[in-house]
């Protein structure tokens, strides 16, 4: 098929309209205000450009999540990580309402925040606080930062924070619509996601490497990595179409850990095999591995023993950066203390792992490298073959179709026929495939594998299996066995 770059004069014609949607819009009216300001940011503070150093080291750098309502309270939090916690990358998480186009009630936050002293928002309005109050973020600290958010239409969000002086964007038209959002066409998300990866396109055209990473978890909850992969890959291409070079593909801690290595290992061959063969091969490629997303235990202790476990994986399988949790994942927001706690703890693991190398040439790993990669083939394939010459398109018929689906995702346009359950091992398998595109042939070895557990555990596998493996993590366990 044929990758087409939407025409500058076609972004345009979005584009006054975008910054139309909230009065900070005017503030970005001359992209070669943003970019005159990109450019003159140092070096040691450019995403891409940390990523690819952290790569030809072989090293794993570790970002938080955090945002709260207010700039200078914003801007404590980061330098707290970055110092006490010893981020390598920093993040600025957007708020919910932010996240929805609701400036409106974003603003409201914000005065109940100031009136309050303390923060009424999850995260921070960067679109409320305009181009001036994103530079005055980035500029405090001495740390690349991230845009983290799940804005199924992040067009305005995307002009203010890459005028304001952040260096990545994180998001895609499915990974930061399908698990986010109900009633958001599939179709429109990936559009609007166009003008973003078109606008981080032109910022490389013109000198300025902005990083891009799809969202690889999805809904965190028990996702097989072949889905995970499938998505990530389209994505990418759809990035790599609209001029992006540094791209960073995700993928979420699944909990058995040599299901993780493969996915990781495979995720990486898969993503290169595929840009390549769209004639995609001006790029730098990094990966990204979230620890658990899941429930966490309450009990701190055993909260740190899930970090470990995530931080152990990140290096073993020599990823370029995780997503680090906190030890009160279970409790909601971190404080700054914990959230530091949860880097330190990481950093620890990471810094035990520097020297150490784990084999993924062994037989049971392979096993699942070769699975996966049928499994991602079977679902490119199908949504390549029904795109034509638009991806998009094929994106679209495929979510309708359920050539692709995503496990426990609120989107109406999400089939959510997919039922994925543990096997006796740990490993995610499916109990149903809904309408994937995969053979008889996977199918029956994940039968097999689940008719395993079946016979260990004495009861049929049925969806209670699934709702045991939801919650077992939480309660110090992998698989959801009966007591």
């Amino acid at each position: 098929m044929k990758y087409h770059r939407l025409p500058w004069k076609d972004f345009l014609a979005q584009r006054q309209t975008v910054l139309d949607s909230w009065p900070t819009g005017r503030e970005v009216a001359a992209v070669e205000d943003g970019l005159r300001y990109q450019r003159a940011i140092p070096e040691g503070k450019n995403f891409a450009k940390a990523m690819a150093r952290a790569k030809a080291e072989g090293r794993t750098l570790i970002q938080p999540r955090a945002g709260v309502a207010l700039i200078d309270d914003h801007i404590r939090l980061l330098r707290y990580l970055e110092t006490e916690g010893t981020a390598d990358l920093l993040p600025t998480t957007i708020d919910a309402y932010t996240r929805q186009n609701r400036y409106e009630e974003a603003a409201r936050g914000i005065d109940k925040s100031r009136a309050a002293g303390v923060s009424l928002l999850n995260g921070f309005p960067a679109v409320n606080h305009g181009r001036d109050g994103c530079r005055a973020v980035t500029e405090a600290v001495t740390r690349p930062t991230q845009v983290r958010h799940g804005t199924p239409d992040a067009r305005l969000l995307a002009e203010i924070s890459l005028a304001g002086g952040f260096t990545s964007f994180e998001g895609g038209g499915i990974s930061y619509n399908i698990p986010y959002a109900k009633k958001v066409e599939v179709g429109k998300s990936l559009r609007d996601w166009q003008y973003v990866d078109r606008l981080a396109g032109y910022y490389q055209e013109n000198g300025v490497t902005i990083n891009r990473e799809p969202f690889g978890p999805l809904t965190g909850t028990l996702v097989p990595p072949f889905i995970s992969h499938a998505i990530a890959i389209l994505e990418g291409l759809l990035a790599l179409e609209q001029g992006v070079k540094s791209l960073t593909l995700g993928y979420g801690q699944g909990g058995n850990v040599l299901q993780d290595l493969a996915a990781l290992a495979s995720l990486r061959q898969l993503a290169d095999e595929y840009f390549h063969r769209a004639g995609f091969t001006d790029y730098d490629l990094t990966l990204v591995f979230h620890q658990w997303m899941g429930g966490f235990p309450e009990d701190e202790a055993k909260a740190f023993s899930v970090i470990s476990l995530g931080a152990f994986v990140a290096g073993a399988a020599q990823v370029e950066k995780t997503i680090v949790k906190s030890p009160h994942e279970a409790m909601g927001i971190p404080t700054k203390e914990a959230n530091a706690a949860g880097l330190k703890a990481t950093r620890q693991v990471l810094s035990m792992m520097a020297d150490q190398r784990i084999a993924t040439d062994m037989a049971v790993v392979q096993r699942e490298i070769e699975l996966i990669r049928r499994e991602v083939g079977a679902l490119l394939t199908a949504v390549l073959d029904a795109a034509g010459d638009d991806l998009v398109q094929g994106i679209v018929r495929a979510f309708s179709g359920g050539l692709l689906d995503v496990p426990f995702a609120p989107s109406i346009y999400n089939k959510g026929k997919v039922l994925p359950i543990r096997d006796n091992e740990g490993y995610i398998r499916l109990f149903a495939k809904g309408n994937l595109p995969l053979g008889e042939d996977i199918m029956s070895y994940h039968k097999e594998r689940l008719s395993d557990r079946s016979k260990a555990e004495g009861r049929p596998v049925t969806f209670q299996m699934v709702t045991d493996d939801i919650y077992a993590i939480s309660k110090g366990k992998l698989i959801g066995r009966p007591k």
